[in-house]
Order: C-alpha cells, then sequence, then structure tokens
C-alpha cells in the first residue's frame, strides 16, 4: 500500500482539527484510496507550547526538514497572518511539494503569485478552506461553472459576525454579550478585529474575485465595513420591519469593471440570505444561463474548515500524486 507523507504547518484550531481527522478516520482513507498518510512532521512556532501533545515527536520549529524530505508529498499550512505562510508555501512549492492552505489574509494578497509559481512547478494548490467555511464554492465555481458567467456575486461570509447578528436578534443579547458568547464557543478569536470589522469577509471576496475573474479591484476602493457599530436598537427597528440586518460581501463585474463591497445591509423577508442564522455561510451566484444558485453550509469553527481541507487532500489523492498535473486551480 502506497504511503503519502504530509506535513502540517501550525497545530492551532484548525490544524489540530486536520491532524484529527486525519488519524481517526485513517481505515477509511486506506480502504477508499488504498493509500496511507502518514503525517511525517508538524512545525509550530513554539514547540514547548505543546507537550502535552500526544505525539511530540512529531513537532518541531524547523521548516527546512520538510524541504530536506523529498518523501514529504504535501504540505498543509493553517497558521496566521501573510508571514511566513507566503515563505514557506513559496518553498515547498519550489521543492515540488503539493500545498494546501487555509490562509485567507496571506493568498488574497498573494495567491496568484502562488498559483502561477505552482504551474511552473507542475504541482497542484488547494485553496478551499480559504473561503466560506464547510461550503465547497472553489470547487463548485471551478468544475460546474465552465461555460456559464458569472456576473454577480452575493454571499455572508462570515460565520462569527453573522452568529452576533443573529444571538442580538433571536436573545436580545448586546453586541459585547453576542460577542463574548462567540469567543467563549471557539467562533470568534481573541481579538475579533478580523470578523468583527469585515476584513475577514473582504480577504474572502477578494480570493473569490481571482477564481471568477482572474484578477481583483483596487482594493483601495472596496467598501468595507464590519458590524461593530450595530446597536440592540438598530436590530429591534429592522426587526419591526421585517428585516435582518447581515454583513454581505458583494462582487460583481459588469463589461471589465470589477466592484466589490464589504458591509452590513438590512434585508427583507422575500431575500434568500434572510433565512441563514448563526454560524451559518450563504453564496448566491448570479450564471449566465443557469440564472440565480445559493449554497449553503457552516462557516464558523475547526470541523468546517478541516472538512475544507481535507476534501482539497482528497482532490489531490483522486488525480494521483505519482504523476504531477496542472494546479487544481489556475
Amino acid at each position: 500500500m502506497k504511503t503519502i507523507r504530509v506535513a502540517l504547518l501550525g497545530l492551532g484550531t484548525v490544524g489540530k482539527g486536520v491532524y484529527h481527522h486525519l488519524t481517526t478516520n485513517r481505515k477509511r482513507i486506506e480502504k477508499e484510496f488504498g493509500i496511507t498518510i502518514d503525517i511525517a512532521t508538524i512545525i509550530v512556532k513554539h514547540p514547548e507550547k505543546h507537550h502535552s501533545f500526544e505525539r511530540k515527536e512529531l513537532i518541531s520549529n524547523d521548516f527546512q526538514t520538510i524541504l530536506d524530505n523529498p518523501d514529504i508529498d504535501v504540505v498543509i499550512e493553517a497558521i496566521i497572518g501573510r508571514e511566513p505562510a507566503f515563505s514557506y508555501l513559496t518553498k515547498s512549492i519550489q521543492a515540488e511539494k503539493h500545498i494546501i492552505t487555509a490562509n485567507k489574509e496571506m493568498f488574497a494578497f498573494h495567491g496568484k503569485e502562488l498559483l502561477h509559481l505552482a504551474n511552473a512547478y507542475n504541482v497542484q494548490v488547494g485553496f478551499e478552506a480559504t473561503t466560506a467555511g464547510g461550503i465547497p464554492i472553489i470547487h463548485t465555481i471551478k468544475r460546474l461553472f465552465q461555460y456559464n458567467q458569472i456576473s454577480k456575486l452575493t454571499a455572508i461570509l462570515n460565520g462569527t459576525s453573522n452568529y452576533i447578528l443573529s444571538e442580538m436578534r433571536n436573545n436580545k443579547l448586546s453586541f459585547e454579550e453576542a460577542l463574548q458568547q462567540a469567543q467563549q464557543l471557539g467562533y470568534a478569536e481573541a481579538n475579533p478585529t478580523n470578523d468583527i470589522e469585515g476584513y475577514d469577509s473582504f480577504y474572502k471576496l477578494m480570493i473569490l474575485s481571482l477564481l471568477l475573474y482572474q484578477e481583483q479591484p483596487n482594493w483601495d476602493y472596496v467598501k468595507r465595513k464590519g458590524i461593530s457599530t450595530i446597536t440592540s436598537k438598530d436590530i429591534a427597528n429592522h426587526t419591526a420591519n421585517r428585516e435582518r440586518i447581515k454583513l454581505l460581501a458583494v462582487l460583481e463585474k459588469q463589461n471589465d469593471n470589477i466592484s466589490a463591497r464589504v458591509e452590513p445591509l438590512a434585508i427583507p423577508e422575500s431575500h434568500p440570505l434572510y433565512g441563514v442564522e448563526g454560524v451559518q455561510n450563504a453564496v448566491i451566484l448570479e450564471g449566465s444561463i443557469v440564472g440565480e444558485i445559493m449554497l449553503s453550509g457552516p462557516g464558523a469553527g475547526a470541523s468546517p474548515t478541516a472538512s475544507a481541507i481535507l476534501e482539497d487532500l482528497t482532490f489531490i489523492l483522486r488525480t494521483g500524486l505519482s504523476t504531477h498535473i496542472s494546479p487544481i486551480y489556475s
């Protein structure tokens, strides 16, 4: 039975989720693919913080060991921030290793560079986990929208903000109370700025723009407003009018002009996103032939992101690692 060796960058919430699912589903993977997946190493910044991890021998802070090991086939990146993630993935591609990333900020900035580099080195890039949580929006767009032209995308891309707004309305919580609850449940980070100020949705929207149109709008002209100024009174007033406030991300192309915005908007009962509650994400695509379709699914927490990473890994396994092919998304 063939062994595929994987390196994992990061052992936070998402990294632990990936590790857990790969180890607990080992027998199913072996049966379905005829492949054994071996986690060869886990790279973290501070190994001493993981002394209670069940396999301490895998943990290291020496990224070079991945590059020096020709037997490692796939590098899965689940760390925060543009660096060192971008440098690590660049070097991994140059070492002819397939990469999978969940890093939305880094990929929004550097996705185009990584895709071009992967094409040059004939390896695959998976980035499903960078957008829309557990919704397979990347694969759907790339595999099922080959003929349709997508003129507009409207989405709820941040489960944390959607959860906060839902709790403020359904349980009459203040913004601060709902945020604290989201943090306690693991939906929001200790520093929730990226979620509540719209940066997370913005990065995801820029990745989707790159995927749909092979380019992004000028970031300086993209409106980005979060939900931190939304009050209980705002929620109550719109509820009385049968409206719900949602943090919407909108991407549109007219002729050669791409426009984008992220902002909280009040939507009526008739809007398709009206019933998308809690940590759910949803994406509406307007195709030139099929018309309007909507995909929805969980968007916050470790499992949806880990699921997206593992689906990318599954795709790489199915297409075969023995022969390098073009990147998943070119």
